[in-house]
């Protein structure tokens, strides 16, 4: 039984059926967005967290993307997910509103395209002007860098194969 089949002048007849399928249909919502958010999240183990990580990125990088908004340093690491670590100076982009709509967007980005950069760690940095672009420019630069990341790695181990 759905709410649009519920006759509103039988609504004192119907009314504990229609309390319990506000109830069940505000629970199946509340149980798809935390699967999402599960899925989607974005938890401490697909974080850069220290500046050790920081430093092994930025030191061995062995794969390197950039746009004139971005740099995207990555390396090869021997966990079971990708991680990313932020690097939004204030120098670059000056206003706090911006530098914390970038890092949303990236980290979004991020999340939704985990299966395309597996086993890396990665630092990316904001070059200046990435706050003249508005969202959905920002999102197609970034989605751009992993693709452009992912064909990297893809022609290193297709090198690497054919070496042996």
């Amino acid at each position: 039984m759905l709410l649009r089949d519920v006759v509103l002048k039988d609504a004192p007849h119907y009314q504990h059926k229609l309390r319990f399928l506000c109830c069940s249909m505000i629970y199946q919502s509340t149980e798809k967005r935390d699967r999402c958010v599960a899925e989607f999240g974005f938890p401490k183990t697909s974080r850069l967290l220290n500046a050790a990580d920081y430093k092994a990125v930025f030191s061995n990088a062995k794969f390197k993307v950039s746009c004139r908004q971005f740099l995207v340093l990555a390396n090869s690491s021997d966990r079971s997910s990708a991680r990313m670590g932020l690097v939004i100076a204030k120098k670059n982009v000056a206003l706090a509103v911006q530098r914390n709509r970038i890092k949303r967007q990236l980290r979004n980005t991020f999340r939704h395209n985990k299966q395309l950069l597996d086993k890396l760690d990665l630092v990316v940095l904001a070059r200046k002007g990435a706050d003249k672009l508005d969202n959905k420019e920002l999102k197609a630069t970034i989605d751009s860098l992993w693709l452009d990341l992912q064909g990297k790695m893809k022609r290193a181990t297709a090198k690497s194969q054919g070496d042996r």
